[in-house]
């Protein structure tokens, strides 16, 4: 449907509806319930140079109005999502696909993001800045200027596909740090990734998460991240991706008001796996219902 569409980052999307990183691994599981070539596009799970186990058990709990997560980049590595990730994905999904990449230095991110650049099947890539640098005494490359505009440079020297920084919403001012990463060269930002919190098991009087904190996601955090996304749509001339908390139509059409260019569904993936397959199903409709013509058209409002 043409009223659907939007462009990101010069590539052209048959509507802006992305399931995120880590709550659709690599498609293929979701294509066994329905056609996936419905989405706009997906971020696929976040991979890293080596392969991770990931954190120890629990890592998920359910929370008010959300969730907690502490799964440790869980993924196979680089070599094998080339070898057997994409080759599987390949014949369910005949769309450019996001490739989200992690590491904890500087020569991982380049090394994750050169093997995959020469993929076909790659659009873009999403830059998960939310990671501890190793060689930086363990704090995030999101939480600090130079940290996110180094790590965005070195992956744009390498590669051929359009850049985007996905940043943390664990920072003060989180419009420095997307000013810091569109000079450094991203063609796009997505925000926000997860806040941090935790909870405590009144029965065993000890954290729910193994790993005491975890990520808090889901319709809680919206709110937040709209907001975010309003401060950074309008520092920013590129476009940008809105997520965060993101479970209906209304919440698409209300995130794209704020000035993204395309959406990111997370949590709601988790709790209905038709979450995507809903929202993108009942946009006609609720454009109808507030008069909106063109999806395209929105971040005009706001200009």
């Amino acid at each position: 449907m043409e009223r659907m569409k939007v462009s990101l980052c010069g590539i052209e999307i048959d509507n802006p509806v992305i399931p995120a990183s880590g709550t659709f691994g690599f498609g293929y599981e979701f294509a066994e319930l329905y056609d996936i070539d419905i989405l706009g596009t997906f971020s696929f799970k976040g991979t890293t140079k080596d392969e991770r186990f990931g954190n120890p058990t629990p890592r998920i709990a359910e929370c008010t109005a959300g969730m907690i997560n502490s799964v440790g980049l869980q993924n196979p590595g680089v070599e094998r999502v080339i070898s057997e990730e994409l080759p599987k994905l390949k014949k369910v999904f005949g769309k450019p696909v996001m490739a989200n990449i992690s590491g904890f230095s500087v020569e991982d991110y380049v090394y994750t993001a050169e093997r995959l650049d020469s993929e076909d099947q790659i659009g873009w890539f999403e830059v998960n800045i939310s990671c501890p640098n190793v060689h930086g005494g363990g704090m995030s490359f999101g939480t600090d200027p130079k940290s996110a505009s180094q790590v965005i440079g070195a992956v744009k020297k390498k590669v051929s596909k359009p850049v985007i920084a996905k940043l943390s919403p664990n920072v003060t001012d989180i419009t420095t740090i997307a000013s810091a990463c569109e000079d450094a060269g991203a063609d796009g930002i997505s925000l926000i990734n997860t806040l941090l919190g935790m909870r405590i098991d009144l029965k065993t009087k000890k954290p729910v998460i193994a790993n005491i904190m975890g990520g808090f996601s889901g319709p809680a955090v919206f709110p937040v991240a709209l907001r975010m996304v309003w401060q950074v749509a309008h520092r920013v001339k590129v476009p940008v991706i809105g997520l965060g908390g993101i479970s209906t139509a209304e919440d698409v059409i209300e995130m794209m008001l704020a000035g993204a260019t395309a959406v990111e569904v997370g949590t709601a993936n988790l709790i209905d796996p038709y979450a995507c397959f809903k929202i993108i199903n009942e946009l006609p409709s609720v454009m109808d219902r507030y008069g909106i013509g063109s999806l395209s058209k929105l971040k005009e409002i706001n200009a």
